[in-house]
C-alpha cells in the first residue's frame, strides 16, 4: 500500500481488520458478522492473470461506476451496499485517504459460484465459440454472423467463477442450474438480462455500446437474490463507442480490451506471471477508464 494518497494502489494492508480475500482486483476485509469492506485497488487482470503494473485511478473509477449503477438499478434487484460509511470502521487518517472513493461497506452474503454473462454483440470468447460451434454456451445462433455483429436478442451465457490465476469457463445453462438449483439459476438469468437491457439503453444515449457484461450475485439469509461485487464497469464489460462501431471489425473500446489487444502482440502464454506494461499503455488505459466514467455518469 503506497504512502502517497494519490499514488496507484496495488494492494492494501489495513491495520486491525481481517483480510478475508484478495481477488484479482478487490481486497475484502471482515468488519463484523454482517458486514465487509470491499476495497477496489488499481490492479488489472487480463486473461485471468493479475498484471504487475497498476492503472492509476482505476479503482476509484470502478467504484464510482458501480455505485452509479447500484443506485440506478434498485428497481430491478437488491444490491449488497449497506449504506454504512467507511469512516465508521476505519479511524486512521492515512488509511481513510487511501480508501477515499475506492472502498464500500457491504453486507456479507453467500456468493453464487457463477459469472452471469450477458451478450448483446458477438465478440471475445463468444466469437471464438461461435466460429467453432455456431453457438455460445449451448445457445444456437444464426449462421453467417460477423465479428461484432449485434445479436438478434441478448443472450445469457454463464461461466464458472475461477480462482485467481485460473480461467473462467463458458458453460451451458443446464450446468449452472445443476450447481445452484434451477429456480435460482432462472432468477439469475432473468435478472441479468433485465439489468443488461436497462443499462444498454442508458449507455447508448451517452455514446457507448455495451457489447457484453458479467454480473455476480449472492443470496441473503432468507434466500433472496442480491447483486454483488461490481456492476457494468470497464472491467466487467466490453464498452464500444457508438460513433466508430462497424460490424465485421473489432471496435476500439473504453475498457481493458485495449490492454488485451496489446498483450496479444506479445509472446506470452497467458499464464502468471503477467508481462510489464509500457508507460504509454498504462496512460492510455487510465484515460479510457476515466472517459467511460465521464460518459456514463455525467
Amino acid at each position: 500500500m503506497s504512502d502517497a494518497p494519490d499514488a496507484p494502489v496495488f494492494e492494501t494492508r489495513l491495520a486491525g481488520l481481517e483480510l478475508l480475500h484478495r481477488g484479482k482486483v478487490r481486497d475484502v476485509y471482515a468488519l463484523d458478522a454482517d458486514l465487509m469492506l470491499i476495497v477496489t485497488t488499481d490492479r488489472l487482470s487480463a486473461f485471468d492473470v493479475v498484471l504487475p503494473d497498476p492503472i492509476p485511478g482505476k479503482g476509484r473509477v470502478l467504484t464510482q461506476i458501480s455505485n452509479f449503477w447500484f443506485g440506478r438499478t434498485r428497481h430491478l434487484t437488491d444490491n449488497h451496499l449497506s449504506g454504512r460509511r467507511v469512516e465508521e470502521f476505519v479511524s486512521d487518517p492515512h488509511e481513510r485517504r487511501l480508501l477515499d472513493g475506492r472502498a464500500v461497506v457491504v453486507r456479507r452474503l453467500r456468493a453464487l459460484p457463477v459469472e452471469a454473462v450477458v451478450r448483446g454483440y458477438l465478440s471475445g470468447s463468444g466469437w471464438k465459440d461461435y466460429q467453432r460451434t455456431g453457438a455460445i454456451c449451448g445457445v444456437r445462433l444464426p449462421g453467417g454472423l460477423r465479428l461484432a455483429d449485434r445479436l438478434p436478442e441478448p443472450i445469457f451465457t454463464p461461466a464458472t467463477k475461477a480462482a485467481v490465476g485460473e480461467h473462467d469457463e463458458n458453460v451451458a445453462f443446464e450446468q449452472i442450474a445443476a450447481t445452484i438449483g434451477r429456480e435460482v439459476a432462472e432468477q439469475v438469468r432473468r435478472t441479468a438480462l433485465a439489468l443488461y437491457g436497462y443499462a444498454v439503453a442508458h449507455a447508448r444515449e451517452r455514446g457507448i455500446l455495451i457489447a457484453d457484461t458479467k454480473f455476480e450475485f449472492g443470496v441473503d439469509g432468507a434466500g433472496a437474490l442480491v447483486l454483488i461485487d461490481e456492476v457494468l464497469t470497464p472491467d466487467s464489460s466490453r464498452f464500444w463507442p457508438v460513433a466508430s462501431y462497424e460490424p465485421g471489425k473489432s471496435p476500439p473500446s473504453f475498457d481493458k480490451q485495449f490492454v488485451r489487444d496489446y498483450l496479444e502482440t506479445l509472446d506470452w502464454n497467458k499464464r502468471a506471471p503477467g508481462p510489464r506494461l509500457p508507460a504509454e499503455v498504462i496512460r492510455r488505459t487510465s484515460e479510457k477508464y476515466a472517459e467511460a466514467l465521464k460518459r456514463l455518469t455525467a
